[in-house]
């Protein structure tokens, strides 16, 4: 049976039930389900010595924690997600993948990246070359890309939105929407309304063949948020106003979100969502795997505020086509403490042309705020052929040569803290970890397994010291000698593993 013929069917391996958390500290949760064709290392291949040392770990985290913000049990997570430019669009010529991009993914492979999301430039959104919002703009092209990630184990999901839907494309109906539409760059997007019947009558199938037709893992949903709590205007005549609409409540939105998400599970896909910069839906249903959020942060400390505590899994990507940050290690410092990872961009670099290209109508031109960084890029682009490049929307202007390096060194830490089957605590309160409290400024998270690792975290301006309970080694630098005592620097992230 091929991949096609398996997403048709539906076929799935029996599901393994959700994972029950209990502990010392007042919130804990559970991983997705996991197919068990899928079955994890810590189902399939732990010895009983390993399985001993996970429990010997776990056992100490049990008794010497007892508070932290949140108890998670890791299952189901894949880590080190990247954003691959294909190539411009709108653009005089459409992208084609070739040896360069089979190149750029074997380096992404070996840096320890998984999962490949795909933006916006996959699809046909404004009809210019045959193809349609919910198709490749090159077929041919797309489906060799699709098989490329493959062949190196990695799993690929694409742009999708739930809301969005350029106004001008034959098959709109001016019943789907009635908020204002979002004016940027070379579109104008209808904000369909979740409420309407005939839009997801529309969307649903299409979502479907996006899965079914091209083999991808899964979808990354740009939403296009409708709070119709909030909304001034009157609803249209095709909408069906069914649920509880409230500020903490998103009740016809969530509910199209879950019927989505059944589907793609029932394929063995995965969902990644973006509501609206770093907020998440307002629903205690699942309606996703993994929350991007992120968009429009100027400020690191406030993104991590904000998100520290929502659902997992969180996947951030702090907006640097406004941020300013010291040094690329900060990214970094803000996420793994809370079990997040940033999201890297790469693949090809941004020209501009998307921003410019012939034919094609920019409503707002300069005024536009992508319009103009994007066209920012292009210049540059020009200008200094050499680089450094930028490699998405959310990049900054020039690009920067270490945030790729960065990346990988910071992945390769971050992996075996979450490896299947960890449970962690995060920011943890009242504990046996350490010889005294650490400083107001440190925050503490723990992760055992077949290892147990401490993550110490100084978000001051000034150096802290902790002492540790027993003896660490930073997995950095595994080779050096165990100690108790640590000098931490401002604004700097430590991953240590109990000797």
């Amino acid at each position: 049976m091929n991949r096609r013929e398996f997403f048709k069917t539906g076929t799935q391996a029996a599901m393994l039930g959700a994972l029950s958390a209990t502990g010392p500290c007042a919130r804990a949760e559970a991983g997705p389900t996991k197919s068990a064709a899928l079955t994890p290392a810590v189902l399939k291949g732990f010895s009983a010595e390993e399985h001993r040392r996970r429990l010997q770990n776990v056992a100490f985290g049990e008794r010497g924690v007892r508070a932290c913000m949140r108890k998670h049990l890791i299952t189901d997570y894949l880590p080190g997600h990247c954003v691959y430019n294909l190539g411009e669009y709108p653009a005089s010529k459409p992208w084609n993948p070739d040896d360069w991009d089979e190149r750029e993914l074997d380096k992404l492979r070996d840096d320890g990246i998984r999962l490949i999301q795909l933006h916006e430039e996959w699809n046909d959104s404004q009809r210019l070359n045959g193809a349609d919002k919910y198709s490749p703009v090159n077929p041919a092209g797309f489906r060799r890309f699709v098989e490329m990630v493959h062949r190196r184990g990695m799993k690929l999901i694409v742009y999708v939105s739930t809301g969005f839907f350029q106004r001008t494309d034959p098959d709109f109906r001016e019943e789907w929407a009635r908020q204002q539409d979002l004016v940027e760059i070379y579109f104008r997007y209808a904000r369909c309304s979740p409420a309407s019947p005939g839009w997801r009558a529309y969307l649903l199938p299409k979502l479907m063949h996006v899965l079914d037709d091209y083999g991808v893992d899964g979808l990354y949903n740009d939403c296009g948020y409708a709070k119709l709590w909030n909304n001034r205007q009157q609803p249209t005549p095709d909408e069906v106003l069914a649920f509880n609409e409230s500020v903490t409540s998103d009740g016809a939105v969530c509910d199209l979100l879950a019927l989505i998400y059944a589907e793609v599970k029932r394929r063995g896909g995965l969902v990644k969502l973006h509501i609206s910069a770093a907020n998440k839906p307002q629903t205690d249903l699942k309606v996703y795997d993994y929350l991007w959020v992120g968009e429009g942060g100027n400020n690191g400390d406030k993104l991590r505020e904000i998100v520290k505590n929502h659902p997992p899994y969180v996947a951030p990507c702090l907006d640097m086509s406004r941020a300013k940050i010291a040094h690329e290690d900060e990214l970094y410092l803000h996420a793994i403490p809370y079990m997040q990872f940033p999201v890297l961009l790469a693949g090809r670099p941004f020209t501009g042309e998307r921003a410019q290209a012939a034919g094609v109508n920019y409503p707002r031109g300069e005024k536009c705020f992508w319009t103009h960084h994007l066209r920012a890029m292009g210049k540059h682009y020009r200008e200094h052929p050499e680089g450094p490049h930028s490699y998405g929307w959310w990049d900054s202007c020039p690009g920067r040569p270490e945030a790729r390096p960065t990346h990988a060194r910071w992945l390769k830490q971050y992996l075996p803290l979450v490896e299947e089957g960890t449970w962690a605590w995060l920011e943890i309160g009242d504990s046996d970890l350490f010889a005294q409290p650490p400083p107001k400024d440190v925050v503490a998270s723990a992760f055992a397994n077949r290892e147990f690792h401490l993550v110490l975290a100084n978000y001051g301006q000034a150096a802290a010291e902790v002492v540790t309970r027993d003896a660490c080694v930073p997995i950095a630098d595994p080779t050096s000698a165990p100690r108790k005592q640590w000098q931490l620097p401002a604004r700097s992230l430590h991953i240590l593993r109990k000797s």
